[in-house]
């Protein structure tokens, strides 16, 4: 069974299958200044971040592979007049040229099947943060190494705000 279709089959029997967000998501929004800003939340399946940071008055682009978790994120959001708009797409080959405050990746790249896949969605989201922005990741451990070598390589861009067991978060620094 791929991905798509165990997500599809997860969404379908539980509208709420991914739970909250994670603590240290709601903490990072409870003392982020600026408002409104502009979020990207890549592998947003069924909006969990991307609902929560838009009830905070940010402006959302949630992105999943999951038709059904990307359809009920979007009738969330309809519901409570949230502004999130969500895009139905293989992250590895999504592309924009929007810029954003901030990039989640919120337990995703786990799920690629290579290195090399989540090493493109990093640099891709990386691309995609404003001067200034954030991006913040959540994953399994495992990926730790991965992070550490994509970012070990570009200290001048990147400073890092938070690292702990298993969740990133890296701001881009201002260019003179």
């Amino acid at each position: 069974m791929t991905n798509r279709n165990k997500y599809e089959k997860i969404y379908q029997e539980d509208s709420n299958a991914c739970g909250s967000p994670f603590k240290e998501f709601v903490e990072f929004f409870e003392h982020f200044e600026k408002n409104p800003a502009t979020v990207l939340d890549l592998g947003c399946g069924q909006g969990r971040d991307a609902l929560f940071i838009s009830r905070k008055g940010h402006q959302v682009l949630g992105v999943d592979l999951s038709e059904t978790g990307v359809t009920q994120m979007l009738e969330a959001a309809h519901k409570e007049k949230l502004s999130i708009e969500g895009i139905v797409a293989d992250v590895v080959e999504f592309e924009t040229d929007a810029q954003f405050d901030v990039v989640i990746l919120d337990r995703m790249l786990h799920l690629l099947p290579t290195d090399d896949e989540k090493l493109l969605v990093l640099k891709k989201a990386s691309e995609c943060v404003l001067q200034e922005g954030f991006l913040l990741i959540a994953d399994t451990p495992k990926q730790k190494a991965l992070l550490h070598s994509f970012f070990a390589t570009k200290q001048d861009l990147w400073k890092i705000e938070k690292q702990t067991k298993g969740f990133l978060f890296v701001q881009k620094k201002r260019f003179p």
